[in-house]
């Protein structure tokens, strides 16, 4: 029953706002900031991305957002740069001590060990454990706020050390316990050095390559071949506009964030039906929850902080992808305005996924069954020790799903003795404190245009009485959340708890608007105690959904500047106003993520594990969008249903 006056389409004329920066476009920034006066010889870029259209914009502006770090120490600035028209657009500078300091670079990674090499206190604190330094490597690790003197105002970086024995050595199976030192990056100064006594050194490698670790190599895995024949049944125009199946979307590429999908759409008869206008995974934090005092202060924002993006892997076929794989090359930049390549940074390709529907009627005598397949966009970053994956998979029958991967080496610490209550032991005298990796979705919801709401959905258990005499019934109940204040939620899978994004000036031929379902996991939000300094820096973490008026300067969960901001900004100034959002153009940000007690079994290099959410299809569809998919799709090796 789409009308139209209901039914928005995906524009077909996005491709040029959405298309990714090409290494030119990128130059062309750098020049206009320089030829502004606003970039020299000490300048730094700590982030430059692509900002997306205004809201109902025609005309195409290649809007750059870039924040500047002046390395000599003079106040960072926030400037929008316009590649279009070779203009300036807007130039901020900025007060750290308020707003929280620009992204961690990457040449400051180096330097916290270089400046800590010429350090007494360090020296002498390495002396006292028979450690030379020439075999320490410091992790350079985001300082987040505690008040400390000298604090505020001030870059600052806090180092964790580890013995690592020869270049190949796994540093991580080596951790320098009971120290950690703070440097001023932009001063190059130690403001303190913390010595809590010496802690015996783990001796056991982690290599996990080393034969002698490994044992002989599995000689029993056979081949799998993936293969299309016919080649893939997806298209790319323009670069990064994708066709697949019924699926249309536009694949973009954030420093900060990494992948970003836009104007997601499935056609639905002759038009293309919008879903989600952007998604992102726009946040990402990982707090300790070891209190020892070298410890205690632990918590990553792995986005807001050190920029996913930017550390995104070039991905290797057989590897990191197998079968029919296409990928993108995004560009970003460097420190010095540079652009570079990330080479395949972006893998996409289609996965067979078994069964999509099945049944063999009594009646009829009909067999019928259907083949699932999904197709596939991901990228991998390293950040540190650890390594993620961000999977996004469409499905044939409209299903969006997101998945993080999480592997690499877990954060290590020696092990305080048996029974102690915030680490694991995983091998002799190693510890891996407990801690969670919490994501923030970013899900700016679109269905049939902008006039959406959003309902809680619980199951509801009826009592046994009148109406419900043999006590079998069970019912759901909605509540439509009306406000900002409202749109702050908790999952609760005790009662299977949805959210049921729907379209009220838009039905489907039931006369029900149309609609689609999150399905969240349900698992633990942040842990730490809600007066601590990462539950205010990370207030987002705190709760499975929050819904807001979306505003086109409202971007990240956390603010705009995280690292060592005291916290407050993001979503909870976002919902401060309480605005309206029932039938209104709304955002998602869904929290979801994993609670680590790491095992044994985790080292020396963890297997993967992982986390997510779906969006299904609910009412979206006047009836399954599947029953056009043949049985007999030709075939490969594996041989096909007649």
């Amino acid at each position: 029953m789409l009308t139209a006056e209901t039914a928005d389409t995906v524009p077909a004329n996005t491709q040029a706002a959405f298309a990714l920066p090409t290494a030119e476009e990128l130059q062309s920034v750098r020049t206009i900031l320089a030829d502004a006066g606003l970039f020299g010889d000490t300048i730094r870029v700590a982030y430059l991305g692509l900002l997306d259209p205004p809201r109902g914009s025609s005309a195409t502006d290649r809007r750059f957002r870039v924040f500047l770090h002046d390395v000599a120490g003079a106040a960072p600035t926030d400037v929008v740069v316009s590649a279009t028209h070779g203009t300036i657009e807007s130039s901020v500078t900025l007060d750290t001590a308020l707003s929280g300091e620009l992204p961690v670079l990457e040449e400051e990674f180096g330097a916290v060990e270089e400046v800590l090499r010429e350090d007494a206190r360090w020296l002498a604190a390495l002396a006292a454990r028979g450690i030379d330094v020439a075999q320490v490597r410091v992790a350079p690790l985001s300082a987040g706020v505690f008040e400390y003197p000298n604090e505020k105002g001030h870059r600052i970086l806090r180092g964790l050390a580890f013995v690592q024995n020869f270049p190949e050595d796994s540093a991580w199976a080596h951790p320098i316990d009971g120290l950690v030192a703070y440097v001023d990056i932009v001063a190059k100064t130690v403001d303190q050095v913390l010595d809590f006594g010496v802690v015996p050194v783990p001796a056991e490698h982690g290599n996990y390559t080393d034969p002698a670790l490994t044992g002989p190599l599995r000689e029993t895995l056979k081949p799998i071949s993936i293969t299309q024949p016919e080649g893939v049944s997806f298209t790319v125009t323009g670069g990064n506009h994708i066709e697949w199946e019924k699926w249309s979307l536009d694949v973009g590429f954030d420093v900060r964030e990494g992948v970003v999908l836009h104007n997601i759409g499935f056609r639905d008869g002759d038009q293309t039906r919008s879903i989600i206008r952007r998604a992102s995974i726009a946040e990402m934090v990982v707090p300790y929850g070891d209190p020892a005092p070298v410890r205690s202060w632990q918590n990553y924002f792995d986005t807001g902080e050190y920029l996913v993006g930017q550390y995104a892997n070039s991905l290797e076929l057989g590897c990191d992808c197998l079968g029919e794989i296409t990928y993108l090359s995004p560009v970003i930049t460097d420190g010095f305005g540079n652009p570079r390549e990330i080479r395949n940074g972006i893998c996409m390709h289609e996965e067979d996924w078994s069964i999509l529907a099945k049944h063999s009627d009594l009646w009829s005598g009909i067999e019928y069954t259907r083949r699932n397949r999904r197709f596939v966009i991901s990228f991998f970053t390293t950040v540190g020790n650890y390594d993620y994956g961000f999977y996004w998979y469409l499905y044939l029958d409209g299903t969006i799903e997101f998945e993080a991967k999480a592997t690499g080496v877990v954060f290590t610490s020696a092990y305080a003795g048996k029974g102690y209550p915030y680490a694991s032991e995983i091998a002799p005298g190693l510890g891996a404190p407990f801690h969670q990796h919490l994501f923030s979705a970013r899900l700016d919801m679109a269905l049939d245009g902008d006039t959406n709401r959003v309902e809680e959905e619980d199951v509801v258990r009826v009592p046994m009485g009148p109406g419900n005499e043999r006590g079998n019934a069970f019912t759901r109940q909605r509540t439509v959340l009306a406000t900002e204040s409202e749109g702050v939620r908790q999952a609760d899978a005790s009662i299977g708890r949805t959210w049921h994004v729907s379209n009220p000036n838009s039905l489907n031929r039931l006369g029900e608007p149309v609609a689609y379902k999150l399905h969240p996991q349900g698992l633990p939000m942040l842990l730490a105690d809600p007066e601590s300094s990462v539950a205010r820096r990370a207030a987002f973490a705190t709760k499975g959904l929050w819904v807001t008026r979306f505003a086109e300067d409202e971007r990240y969960p956390t603010g705009d500047f995280v690292n060592q901001h005291s916290g407050g900004a993001g979503l909870p100034a976002y919902i401060a106003a309480d605005r309206a959002i029932d039938g209104e153009d709304i955002v998602l940000w869904h929290t979801f993520g994993l609670t680590h007690f790491p095992r044994v079994e985790d080292w020396p290099i963890m297997p993967v594990d992982t986390v997510g959410f779906k969006l299904r299809p609910d009412g979206f569809f006047d009836r399954s969008p599947v029953l056009d998919v043949p049985a007999n799709v030709p075939p490969a090796s594996g041989g096909h249903c007649h």
